[in-house]
């Protein structure tokens, strides 16, 4: 990571250390957001870590006062919202030396130009993998237990379920069940470790992950085709690349086995929608389902009144009172940024490609 000239972290001759000096920050992100994102224990932090004078956020580069802001700026700290960081706003900030960003992605807004130019680059993406990954067990455990078609039959009908309706399912229930999760992103390692808590073999399939990697982490290395195969539960954590379009198509999702759970809580276009929807109309598999593609579908889409499909409009990421954690960790990237010490969540320019 580069740093000023001048050292953030001093000593005196006794060898003590002197408290970290307070980068010049710039926010640049939508400002209806700003109160959740920083809550006010993290905002009376961010102030004691950094130095933000007025505009305090930002939201496009263009402004006489952004471009004074920029002159100075030794820190973007970035949000949902951030206006794209291209050539000329890096030109307009010669010391900018870290794009932190209180959100997930990067690559939206910002252009690659910036690891060329030395400036260190961190994401809260690790942040907002915990609420996904907690959405995605309740929907394992969920759609294991047929809870989304059940409900919607006990509605409708408004009489108790008969065992005819529980018949009419392959299998109810978590216990000894084998979850497939495709990527070891973030969001699907920590899903393998909340796994930890059923009665569930995993299976994990990751093209970067090696065998004894997987094992650490709890689960078991396998091809793609085995995986969805052999697995009851299949939950998507891979990122959207020209790799991973369509990652389940018409041949994969047939090798499905009856009565399987489909989780999408990535990206849409990881699965062929027209494919999935022939395999949903027929009842052969049930989905769960964050993410569609398009998004949203059309309203005269099939998938909207099929039981077995349970559909919610991408809010499996951070929402409401859960913002404030990704907050809270580009907080503390500033604060090691300001020591002088490495950032605990970079984004490296070689991971830029198959990362979200």
């Amino acid at each position: 990571m580069r740093t000023t000239d001048e050292s953030p972290v001093q000593a005196d001759s006794a060898g003590s250390t002197r408290p970290p000096r307070r980068p010049r920050t710039v926010l640049a992100m939508d400002a209806g957001l700003l109160d959740d994102v920083f809550p006010p224990a993290v905002r009376l932090r961010l102030e004691e870590s950094a130095d933000i004078r007025p505009p305090q956020v930002v939201g496009e580069f263009g402004s006489p006062e952004a471009v004074a802001a920029l002159a100075e700026c030794e820190v973007l700290l970035t949000g949902w919202g951030c206006p794209h960081i291209d050539t000329g706003v890096l030109d307009r900030a010669p010391r900018l030396r870290a794009v932190i960003h209180s959100a997930g992605t990067v690559k939206t807004f910002l252009t690659p130009e910036a690891y060329g130019r030395g400036i260190a680059v961190s994401s809260a993406a690790a942040a907002n993998a915990v609420p996904v990954a907690e959405f995605t067990l309740a929907a394992i455990i969920m759609g294991a237990k047929r809870a989304f078609p059940l409900a919607q039959l006990f509605r409708s009908r408004r009489s108790h379920r008969t065992a005819a309706d529980l018949d009419r399912h392959h299998w109810l229930g978590t216990h000894g069940i084998t979850v497939g999760v495709v990527g070891a992103s973030r969001t699907g390692r920590r899903v393998i470790q909340l796994l930890r808590s059923i009665d569930a073999d995993v299976l994990l399939h990751d093209p970067y992950v090696s065998a004894a990697e997987a094992e650490l982490l709890g689960a078991t290395r396998t091809d793609l085709d085995t995986l969805v195969a052999t697995s009851d539960v299949v939950t998507l954590h891979a990122p959207s690349t020209a790799l991973t379009h369509h990652l389940l198509d018409e041949r994969r999702i047939a090798l499905m086995r009856p009565g399987a759970l489909l989780i999408n809580t990535a990206r849409g276009p990881l699965v062929d929608t027209e494919a999935l929807t022939a395999h949903l109309v027929s009842g052969r598999i049930d989905a769960v389902l964050d993410v569609t593609d398009p998004e949203p579908l059309p309203a005269d889409h099939p998938l909207w009144d099929l039981p077995n499909v349970f559909i919610t409009p991408h809010m499996a990421g951070a929402q409401g009172n859960e913002v404030g954690r990704l907050g809270a960790l580009a907080v503390d990237e500033l604060a090691r940024y300001a020591r002088g010490v490495p950032l605990n969540h970079p984004v490296l320019l070689e991971e830029l490609e198959r990362i979200a």
